[in-house]
């Protein structure tokens, strides 16, 4: 792996990082056990940046992550959070000075921490974007010394071209993977231009570019695989990257073919990520260790031909981007 100045702050992390969203819940039947597994796993092998969010698990999966390094103990990896989903309902009106410092006390408490590394506000309504008051508040809590730093995970590319317009945003998470290919146009470029870290998430479609997915994979029901593949519980494009299912398999076995020999299909997908100069780090769920030290390990292999990135591409425009280019 790599490791990168997280933009503007004074932080250096590899350019893979872990997920936490599949340790707190949502993504079927995985032990404690295994997540902490997985947790342990990503950094033995190095990694040193970890996403989670105060709703993964109603706390749960910040709380084995402070558990987990107080085990550990030595060199803290960077923790980022997120804020403002515990909200309902989920509204503009909601994103007060107290609720966000309600917020942000319970991931210190969560966490274990006095300070919190970066809190994201949680893919919050549009909006709010246009709320300079939210952002004060947010350098009020900075100032206050709650937080170190904060930024804005997005759905949409022009919410984060609208967050980045104010200067204290110091990172953007945003789905970016072979499905997702929008980000690299102007908001990349733009992002770059003004040193803001970029987090890519989803980066494997929800398990879609592992290439493990059939027509009969079950998904539990408390899977939001399941639950959320129609956007019945919070934004589609987070589930699958907004793909339909039958489209998404069908242009998987077409990646597949563009594969390098001795790498699996996960690896390629986030090793195509990783082309993108702008982005900083790209945060795959795990849910054993196994599946951690893989995540790891796919930063290492050799960077992809442009033949091939052009392959991806075309697969792209022809299958996917007519169900998701002008979504998000």
């Amino acid at each position: 792996m790599k490791h990168h100045a997280f933009g503007r702050m004074p932080f250096t992390v590899t350019n893979v990082g872990f997920g936490a969203w599949q340790i707190g819940g949502s993504w079927g039947d995985i032990s404690e056990a295994d997540g902490r597994a997985a947790l342990n796993a990503a950094l033995d092998a190095g990694m040193t940046f970890i996403d989670t969010a105060d709703v993964y698990g109603d706390g749960r999966s910040e709380k084995i992550i402070a558990d987990v390094l107080k085990t550990r103990g030595g060199a803290r990896p960077m923790v980022a959070t997120k804020a403002g989903r515990r909200l309902n309902p989920h509204v503009a009106e909601g994103y007060t000075t107290a609720n966000l410092e309600g917020f942000i006390d319970r991931s210190l408490k969560n966490l274990v921490v006095d300070s919190l590394d970066l809190v994201q506000l949680h893919c919050p309504p549009r909006e709010v974007l246009y709320q300079p008051e939210v952002f004060e508040s947010l350098d009020a809590l900075q100032k206050a010394g709650k937080i170190k730093g904060y930024g804005v995970s997005v759905e949409k590319v022009e919410d984060g071209l609208k967050a980045i317009e104010y200067p204290g945003v110091v990172s953007i998470q945003i789905i970016y993977n072979i499905f997702r290919q929008r980000p690299d146009h102007l908001f990349f470029q733009e992002a770059r231009r003004k040193n803001v870290a970029i987090i890519a998430r989803v980066p494997l479609a929800s398990g879609l570019l592992s290439g493990k997915i059939t027509r009969d994979t079950h998904f539990a029901s408390d899977d939001h695989r399941n639950f959320n593949r129609h956007g019945e519980a919070f934004d589609v494009g987070e589930t699958f990257a907004g793909v339909p299912f039958e489209v998404g398999l069908q242009a998987v076995e077409e990646v597949r073919k563009l594969v390098p020999a001795g790498a699996t299909m996960a690896a390629f997908a986030l090793r195509w990520i990783l082309m993108a100069e702008a982005v900083t780090v790209v945060i795959p769920g795990a849910r054993n260790a196994e599946q951690a030290r893989a995540n790891a390990a796919a930063a290492d292999l050799a960077p992809l031909s442009a033949d091939i990135m052009a392959a991806t591409r075309e697969i792209y425009e022809r299958l996917i981007a007519p169900h998701v280019h002008q979504r998000w």
